[in-house]
């Protein structure tokens, strides 16, 4: 028979601590773990591991030698002189990269028991646990994997190698061929597929997170000059990198480890490029290479082809013999059962794709087995084959009734038995798949609108009478569109992908994930004491899909907004529940990556959304829109330098529409192109008539991110300018700091192409956002203007009068004019001029005003 992972299960369950500082190197050993049975817990650091271990809570602990602050060398002792009793010692188990014989001396020095090299094989740990644990499996040829093992012997001084690679490894057993087309190791990532399982995707997931975070840490370390920092990065991103085989991005890492060992940190920057460019390649190879199968959640390296599996149960050995022995020579994988309640015992563990079963068998006779493997999750739809010498109609009515898919008579004609075991399982296959599209969604594998329509309605009954309580989450991802549209429906789709399993991992195994359609999807939480729990999850999701995404070796940040219905507190129908989550999601999308509960009147707001989306876009034609000018004014001269153009939006009604409250609306319908098209014709038209009255100024208008992902921004601008004869160094458009940062490669690029027209490039609201300093150095921007949030305590807080300075300072180093908003008082003015900032606005120069009273107050000829 052919043995699975289900078969390694242990005999007695063994408790391991791992102790890692590295995200990536935790999760694959505790992933591994969990494939052989073992139970796990992690600590992050030696000085976690001493402070809080109780040593009698664990069976052996995995620790990496490697670690800041405390060494696994140092917390081992530590460990072993707290022990009691030394003749009962917890075994504990290095993990390092290290192969020289010193080594093995240092560990035995400290207590360690013994090695593991990283990165870690399944075979390797799988031994550790026999030796030094209760540890025992069964069927163990299935894991076979290529070994690369070290043994240290009490006895012995020498350590001796027993290695066969799967691939070439240098003096410290770091992957280094350089031949592959691709950047990673296939044999490799195919190995630690093995090892780990279904958690291959989440191991990669964590690495493409982490990895953002070390290239950040690493630049901001060459900048600093730290080369211990720069050390550590580079030897945590090797060692994370080899246990996917991604040799290009080890060597990368190494070579700079190797450089800095020796204090020499010429050119690091340009290493931290190649691991950064390393890093975008193996992205970009994983993307094309490894297969997500969406039904199955699995991720298979390379391309892999399943056999079907049967099951043969029959009381007499001989008879199970031939069978099997039939369907083996057609590459069947085969199990056997020698009676019906060993057949039920394996269905449980793992339904096969078809079950041959004898009708008459001593205690559970095969009629009675089928009806219990019916009962089972998953047995519904499995085609059994009832085989019986039985030929009345009595005994071919109960086989049917006990859920039986068709019978065959003996004696047994193996050929038509074959025919027949071919043709069910390929309708099982097909019906199953049918029913897959019917159900599920095909791009990301979860259940769709029909399936949670059916589900929802279930769960109303089941809570009714067991007087439960559940959530529905209504989720929308913000601004999904504008990436879709600029980046390709190839990476929406990877990227749809990647929030539907981050869901799967953020929320309980038994929570219901739907993909309704587009970028919406929603979220069932069944059995929940209250509606805190609900807010919860939802904050915990926001965070979660916060987080960037790595696709195509491009950095995607994106947010998500939920809306939440509770039943019954909200209702008992199943089309409300989903309205008011949808209704209460547009609330949500006001203040973007939060989640809003329903309350009642939400319906009438959403009428009301409607109805105001419709007048804006009539205001957009039929001239309601007027356009006011901030005044900009030199701090050291008082004269006029620009002004910012602002939208207003009167009402017929009489009533003034906040540019709050209709710009997010215009990004939402869809109307934003529309607005800004005529924001940018009106105000490029007016400055015309200003410079070519003899005035000297510059005009700002504001771009939403939208309008910048759109991808067509600068021709746009293009045709305006040419149309309007407009010089060069005229026009600035300004972006907001969280706009620049969500995409800042792509945004940068669009923004070398706008300032190629002679347009200068402003970031608004500077100091609110979340800048990478290594990304604002290289993007094409001229100003920066200081918060107002940072303005208004300038002459109170000695805090902001700080961030002020170093904002001024960081942009005359970056070669940049900065533009404090939001003075409105003689003092914050003084204070921003002692500090050397440029330029300011706000209201002691003057409100916004319109056309004619701006120009009146502000504008001489030359």
């Amino acid at each position: 028979m052919a043995g699975t992972s289900d078969d390694l299960r242990l005999i007695k369950p063994v408790k391991v601590l791992v102790v890692d500082d590295n995200r990536t190197n935790q999760q694959i050993a505790v992933a591994m773990l969990d494939n052989l049975g073992c139970q796990s817990e992690v600590a992050n650091s030696g000085v976690e591991v001493v402070d809080t271990v109780r040593l009698g809570a664990y069976d052996l602990i995995l620790i990496d030698c490697n670690m800041p602050y405390m060494s696994g060398y140092e917390a081992s002792q530590q460990l072993r002189a707290r022990e009691p009793d030394k003749a009962r010692e917890l075994p504990i188990i290095a993990m390092t990269t290290d192969n020289l014989i010193i080594e093995f001396e240092r560990c035995k020095r400290v207590g360690i028991n013994d090695l593991l090299l990283k990165p870690l094989n399944l075979n390797d740990l799988r031994e550790q646990l026999e030796k030094w644990t209760e540890f025992s499996t069964r069927d163990m040829d299935s894991l076979c994997e290529p070994k690369t093992r070290y043994s240290v012997k009490e006895s012995d001084d020498d350590a001796y190698p027993l290695k066969q690679s799967v691939t070439e490894i240098d003096h410290d057993d770091t992957i280094v061929k350089d031949e592959s087309p691709l950047s990673y190791d296939l044999s490799v990532m195919a190995t630690l597929k093995h090892a780990v399982g279904d958690a291959l995707g989440r191991l990669i997931s964590a690495f493409q997170e982490d990895m953002l975070v070390y290239l950040d840490d690493l630049n901001e370390a060459i900048a600093c000059n730290d080369v211990t920092k720069i050390r550590v990065i580079a030897h945590t991103i090797k060692g994370s990198a080899s246990n996917f085989g991604a040799y290009k991005l080890v060597k990368c890492s190494k070579e700079l480890e190797n450089r800095v060992v020796v204090n020499n940190v010429d050119n690091a920057s340009a290493y931290a490029d190649q691991i950064s460019a390393a890093f975008r390649v193996f992205t970009a190879d994983l993307e094309r290479e490894v297969l997500v199968s969406a039904q199955t959640e699995q991720i298979i390296v390379g391309p892999t082809k399943k056999s079907n599996s049967i099951l043969v149960v029959d009381d007499d050995r001989s008879n199970r013999l031939l069978l099997v022995n039939a369907f083996l020579r057609e590459n069947y994988e085969m199990e056997e059962a020698a009676n019906g309640a060993e057949a039920i015992e394996i269905c449980r563990q793992r339904m096969p794709d078809l079950i041959l079963m004898d009708a008459l068998m001593p205690e559970m006779d095969g009629f009675d087995a089928c009806k219990a493997i019916r009962g089972l999750p998953l047995g519904a739809d499995i085609p059994v084959l009832m085989i019986t010498g039985l030929e009345d109609e009595d005994s071919i009515v109960k086989a049917f009734s006990s859920g039986t898919t068709d019978y065959i008579s003996k004696p047994i004609n193996f050929s038509v038995l074959k025919q027949r075991a071919t043709r069910l399982i390929k309708a099982s296959k097909a019906e199953t798949y049918i029913k897959g599209l019917a159900y599920y969604d095909p791009l990301t594998g979860l259940p769709n609108r029909f399936n949670l329509m059916e589900y929802l309605q279930m769960l109303v009954n089941h809570s009714v009478i067991k007087n439960d309580k559940f959530a529905i989450l209504f989720l929308d991802l913000d601004h999904f569109k504008m990436i879709n549209d600029s980046m390709g429906h190839m990476l929406g789709d990877l990227l749809l992908k990647a929030i539907a399993d981050r869901l799967q991992n953020t929320v309980r195994r038994h929570d219901f994930v739907v993909r309704i359609g587009g970028d919406e999807f929603t979220l069932i939480l069944q059995n929940i004491k209250n509606a805190d729990i609900a807010g919860k999850v939802a904050e915990k999701i926001c965070q979660a899909i916060s987080k960037p995404f790595v696709l195509m070796g491009k950095r995607i940040h994106i947010t998500v907004s939920i809306g939440i219905s509770i039943f019954p507190d909200n209702g008992s129908d199943v089309f409300d529940l989903i309205k008011y989550a949808d209704s209460s999601m547009f609330n949500a999308k006001e203040k973007r990556n939060g989640y809003c509960f329903y309350k009642v009147g939400m319906k009438t707001e959403i009428s009301e959304r409607l109805e105001m989306e419709s007048e804006l876009s009539s205001a957009i034609t039929q001239d309601q829109l007027t356009l006011v000018y901030q005044p900009k004014v030199n701090l050291h001269t008082d004269r006029l330098i620009g002004a910012e153009a602002l939208v207003r939006w009167e009402h017929p009604r009489g009533l003034a529409i906040p540019p709050d409250v209709f710009i997010p609306l215009a990004e939402e319908s869809g109307l934003i192109n529309k607005l800004s098209d005529w924001v940018l014709e009106t105000g490029v038209k007016q400055l015309k008539r200003w410079l070519d009255g003899g005035s000297s100024l510059t005009l700002a208008l504001n771009l939403s991110m939208k309008e910048l992902i759109a991808g067509n921004l600068h021709s746009r601008l293009k045709d305006v300018i040419r149309r309007n004869q407009l010089p060069e160094n005229v026009l600035e458009l300004e972006i907001t700091e969280t706009v620049l940062m969500s995409q800042p490669e792509f945004i940068g690029t669009e923004l070398s192409k706008i300032k190629a027209l002679g347009v200068s490039v402003a970031i608004d609201d500077f100091g609110c956002g979340y800048s990478s300093l290594s990304y604002l150095k290289k993007l094409p921007v001229d100003v920066l203007k200081i918060d107002r949030s940072f303005v208004q305590d300038i002459d109170s807080e000695p805090s902001d009068e700080a961030i002020v300075a170093g904002i001024v300072a960081l942009a005359k180093t970056l070669d940049m004019t900065t533009v404090a908003e939001g003075v409105e008082t003689e003092s914050q003015r003084a204070i921003l001029k002692r500090l050397g900032c440029d330029g300011y606005q706000g209201y002691l120069a003057a409100t916004p005003l319109s056309a004619e009273p701006f120009e009146a107050q502000f504008l001489r000829p030359n």
